[in-house]
């Protein structure tokens, strides 16, 4: 089994101070073997806060990174040898508004069985053609321009094998709310 860690849509300090404390209470090094960031990590301290978290760190760029980092825009990810996960941040897709038929085109494109993006800052899960999708969310809450009050959010996902469980942590008038989404891919 794999625990990943995926979130986006960071935006410290440009619209959000950090991370809720209580998100970073539950994000501690040693229990996470790897990291999805959707993008808009925007500053080197939580980058280096995610990195103290585990090494194996993913980041697909954003609209507001910095154009000098070398995150690619677009990430392909395998997991066990049996599940392959894309990571892009949603800005560039087209529409830009997490438009199912749009990140299903861009999954068959990029040969994924799950896609993770952001952008939406609105935290999203569901199956569509055989593939699942998921959005993060912002994790600190920041205000986007499709969501100006988001809820914090965050996904740990268990990969095993050719089944993924998300765990999706959301904060909720100040209480962490978990809920559990499962997704198997299926025999081709």
């Amino acid at each position: 089994m794999t625990l990943v860690l995926v979130l986006g849509d960071i935006h410290i300090p440009q619209r959000a101070a950090d991370i809720p404390a209580k998100f970073r209470k539950l994000l501690v090094p040693g229990k996470i073997d790897q990291i999805l960031c959707t993008g808009n990590l925007t500053d080197r301290a939580t980058y280096e806060y995610l990195r103290s978290i585990t090494p194996d760190l993913h980041i697909a760029r954003g609209e507001y990174d910095d154009k000098t980092q070398s995150y690619p825009i677009s990430v392909k990810v395998t997991q066990q040898q049996e599940l392959t996960i894309g990571l892009l941040n949603g800005h560039y897709a087209v529409p830009c508004n997490g438009d199912v038929d749009s990140l299903a085109s861009i999954a068959r494109q990029m040969d994924v069985d799950v896609l993770v993006t952001g952008n939406t800052h609105r935290f999203e899960a569901y199956e569509e053609q055989g593939r699942f999708f998921i959005n993060p969310g912002s994790v600190t809450g920041a205000w986007g321009a499709l969501e100006m009050n988001p809820v914090p959010s965050f996904v740990l996902m268990e990969v095993k094998g050719r089944q993924v469980v998300v765990y999706v942590y959301q904060l909720v008038n100040d209480d962490v709310v978990v809920d559990r989404i499962e997704y198997w891919k299926s025999d081709d």
